[in-house]
């Protein structure tokens, strides 16, 4: 079907910047929403950001200013920015992605999630 892979996660210190990237792969139609959640320990899901395939975005209030997500429709993937990190930002981010993908000749709608890729900051 479809696979989310992420690479960019790390340890940092506060202040600091990283750079996620997600490359969707498999038997793609076309893939609308895609977007970037994180999970700190304890804690629930919680949305980053998501960008539409027309580019339109939204942000968390919590990292607006500071993150900015683009996308790249021609490589199906996905990216976020991440800049003046806070520790507060420490949490494994997953990838999402909302698509529509080919299986036996039929059009399905699925929504994908990477495997996680854990980022920390350190103060």
């Amino acid at each position: 079907q479809v696979q989310l892979g992420e690479s960019g996660g790390g340890a940092v210190q506060a202040g600091g910047s990283l750079r996620l990237s997600c490359a969707a792969s498999g038997s793609i139609f076309s893939i609308n929403i895609m977007g970037w959640y994180r999970q700190a320990p304890g804690k629930q899901r919680e949305l980053v950001a998501t960008i539409s395939n027309g580019g339109t975005t939204n942000y968390a209030n919590s990292v607006k200013g500071r993150f900015t997500i683009s996308r790249d429709n021609a490589k199906n993937s996905v990216y976020l920015q991440m800049n003046s990190l806070k520790p507060e930002d420490t949490a494994v981010y997953y990838c999402n992605a909302a698509v529509t993908y080919l299986s036996d000749g039929h059009r399905y709608l699925g929504n994908f999630w990477g495997q996680g890729t854990q980022v920390t900051v350190s103060s």
